[in-house]
């Protein structure tokens, strides 16, 4: 247990979800430094007594959500932003729960791209009062062209290791994910150089059989986007992309958890083969998170939204990202798939944490790790959010 100064911190109480169960009297004791103390109540120690800033709360504690795969929202998208726009989009997510989360771009010009990670880094450099920035998550460029979604195809090119090394040269650690088409031309020895600098190497986009997906497992690919979507689909004689994501454990699926972009039956049987360490719920929400329907832009591609469904202007058969926050879809998980709230918690936190490498710093209530917490109350409502052990005021 971390040094205690006995007039830094805050004492939360109420039940806590923890990695081993929920603490029906708990309290978690946590500074602007960390989380110090989870357990109960009568076994806190003395020293916590004196601490000057005593809150106490009626609901359940649970770890912040942990989101990778988000484009914007409140009106901003993350391939425009600048400083005022990543603080609104953060902002806006974080008031919905996220406390962490990864700047997801579009398939667009290298510049583009270039652009974001410059205008990221930058922000990153200061401190940041909302959802904390982890990176960056390359949806694209290296995609398929005929599972582009809301892709544009005319920015679409093979994998490029060179490009690659000179982003990590130019902005190193940055990039946490890279999303591509697993079986178009370079992309396994891009897979490999990922792993090799410890990037996750996600499927997308793709239009792979189902033994290149095996293959590209084998060079490292470890992760598929918004699974189901955008891929080659389940068939018994020709498993497909999907087939090989349900069945290989060394590849984590994301799920867009509204219910629109996956049947909540086809979820669970999602849930029940990838287990509580592969399923990380993702919201791949776009700037219109938030906002009422009407016209808005997915990178450079007209979107409308209609009750709340983001779909492409010219093509309204392609969804194009959502308009979901992570507290909705925790809440999707538990009360209309039926997982756990310890299950649907780790695939909103700790697995997305894992996919990170931050699951020593973030993902769960646990002595030594951020305090990145939420208070939800009976129905699963967010009341309040805490960044760094600081309760955040919107």
């Amino acid at each position: 247990m971390a040094e205690i100064n006995p007039l830094s911190g805050e004492l939360l109480y109420g039940k806590v979800l923890t990695p081993s169960g929920i603490i029906e009297n708990g309290v978690i004791a946590v500074s602007s430094e960390q989380i110090h103390y989870v357990g109960e109540t009568e076994s806190l120690p003395a020293a916590y007594a004196e601490w000057n800033s005593v809150s106490k709360k009626e609901g359940l504690f649970i770890p912040g959500f942990v989101d990778v795969h988000v484009h914007g929202g409140a009106g901003y998208d993350f391939m425009y932003s600048d400083a005022e726009g990543l603080d609104s989009i953060t902002k806006f997510h974080c008031s919905q729960g996220t406390t962490t989360m990864l700047a997801t771009t579009m398939t667009a010009p290298k510049a583009a791209i270039d652009r974001v990670l410059s205008e990221i880094t930058a922000y990153r450099s200061h401190t940041m009062p909302y959802a904390q920035l982890a990176g960056v998550h390359l949806e694209g460029p290296f995609i398929s062209p005929k599972w582009p979604g809301a892709q544009n195809p005319e920015h679409i090119v093979l994998a490029n290791i060179d490009w690659l090394e000179e982003w990590e040269t130019e902005f190193p650690g940055l990039i946490r994910q890279v999303t591509l088409a697993p079986e178009r031309e370079g992309a396994l020895a891009a897979i490999s150089w990922l792993r090799t600098h410890g990037i996750t190497a996600a499927l997308g986009h793709t239009d792979a059989t189902y033994d290149e997906v095996i293959t590209a497992a084998d060079a490292g690919l470890n992760q598929a986007v918004h699974a189901f979507n955008a891929m080659t689909p389940l068939h018994h004689r020709k498993p497909g992309t999907v087939g090989a994501v349900l069945g290989d454990h060394r590849i984590r699926a994301e799920l867009i958890g509204d219910g629109i972009h996956v049947h909540p039956a086809v979820v669970s049987i999602l849930a029940q083969l990838k287990g509580e360490d592969n399923l990380i719920l993702i919201t791949d929400a776009m700037s219109a998170a938030g906002l009422s329907d009407g016209e808005y832009k997915i990178g450079d591609l007209p979107v409308i939204v209609h009750n709340g469904i983001a779909t492409l202007k010219e093509h309204p058969e392609s969804l194009a990202g959502s308009t979901l926050t992570m507290i909705k879809g925790y809440r999707f998980l538990v009360q209309e798939v039926g997982l756990s709230l310890q299950a649907a918690s780790r695939a909103a936190s700790m697995t997305p944490a894992v996919s990170l490498g931050l699951e020593r710093v973030i993902g769960s209530l646990e002595a030594g790790k951020r305090g990145d917490i939420l208070l939800l109350d009976s129905e699963l409502n967010l009341c309040d959010v805490w960044i760094q052990g600081n309760k955040v005021t919107f």
